[in-house]
């Protein structure tokens, strides 16, 4: 299914309904009275997480060398909808470990919106990229967090991964290497119940799953975040989920961080641990479209490009990422 979805992207085909259209009407009633009604609670908008991180690491940059940048685009997860402060935020999180990692200054810049949907993407990348005179540059990384809002507003999935596969590959093109964190799993949404749960982890895994072919086929790298990252959320609800039961939590948020901050550093080859395979972590050389299933089945899970038509399956080691204490400071950045 991930590979026919990807194929019909890949050729301008029409829409390939994932769910059939009572259900998915049904689903989408479901879930915005879960957002409604379940906790009373009205998630906080996301604080502005713009500018350098890492300062400390400053003193020891070698002349001539600029901060990292690091990009953050896509939807409400990515923005850092429902928590309160700078370092709850996936944005704070991601720059403060990259550059803890690297020990280097990291600029990042945010121009995710919340309640974004993949056609979203093209206005977003466009923003990032036109900073003329902004002294900005193109970024180093950019990471992306979509897909959540396709599935519930009925977004044909064609459309879906055509508009991520032209947003990865204008971030490639432009010199960026790019790291998607693919559709989370909505059967996780306390309120929606069975049978409705099930059809909500289907519709969430299979545009995972395309997400990360056309992602991983335009030079991308992809981290599965599943039932939002990780068995977590599906334990511990309560502690994962914001206010609103439906945002993460600023726990959630760092779980997040956890699962997606290895592959960035390894995107910008930064990771401390060697570039091997490890057979007893389940990781090898698969082809793209059962890596894809694979990685959507299991969280946290990374998906490289290797020689076509194959893939590379990673598990790699999380490592817990410190809530930044520090505030970061402005650079010349234009606000998004």
């Amino acid at each position: 299914m991930a590979r026919r979805i990807a194929a019909g992207a890949a050729y301008g085909g029409g829409g390939i309904g994932l769910l059939g259209v009572a259900a998915v009407g049904v689903l989408l009633a479901e879930v915005q009275l879960a957002k409604r009604s379940v906790g009373g609670g009205v998630a906080p908008l996301a604080p502005t997480a713009d500018g350098r991180y890492g300062r400390s690491f400053e003193p020891s940059l070698p002349a001539g060398e600029e901060p990292l940048r690091l990009a953050l685009l896509g939807d409400s997860t990515a923005a850092g909808q429902g928590v309160r402060r700078v370092g709850q935020t996936p944005g704070a999180l991601l720059a403060s470990g990259l550059a803890a990692v690297a020990e280097r200054p990291v600029d990042l810049r945010n121009v995710a919106l919340p309640g974004a949907r993949s056609d979203d993407l093209e206005r977003q990348v466009s923003l990032l990229l036109a900073t003329p005179g902004s002294g900005a540059g193109v970024p180093d990384v950019c990471v992306i967090m979509i897909g959540a809002n396709d599935v519930t507003h009925r977004m044909s999935p064609t459309e879906s991964v055509r508009h991520l596969a032209a947003a990865v590959r204008r971030l490639r093109t432009a010199g960026a290497e790019a790291v998607v964190g693919t559709c989370p799993d909505l059967g996780t949404i306390e309120p929606v119940y069975q049978p409705l749960r099930w059809l909500a982890r289907r519709a969430s895994r299979q545009l995972a799953a395309a997400q990360t072919i056309v992602a991983v086929e335009q030079g991308g790298r992809t981290v599965s975040l599943g039932d939002l990252l990780g068995p977590e959320f599906a334990a511990n609800p309560r502690e994962m989920f914001g206010v609103d039961n439906f945002h993460p939590s600023a726990e959630g948020y760092a779980t997040a961080a956890m699962a997606i901050l290895p592959t960035v550093c390894a995107a910008l080859g930064v990771w401390p641990e060697e570039e091997r395979l490890e057979v007893d972590r389940r990781e090898g050389m698969l082809p793209v479209a059962k890596a894809a299933a694979e990685a959507a089945a299991e969280a946290g899970t990374e998906v490289t490009g290797a020689r076509a038509p194959w893939a590379l399956l990673k598990h790699r080691r999380r490592r817990r990422v410190p809530t930044p204490t520090e505030t970061p400071t402005p650079t010349d950045t234009p606000a998004p």
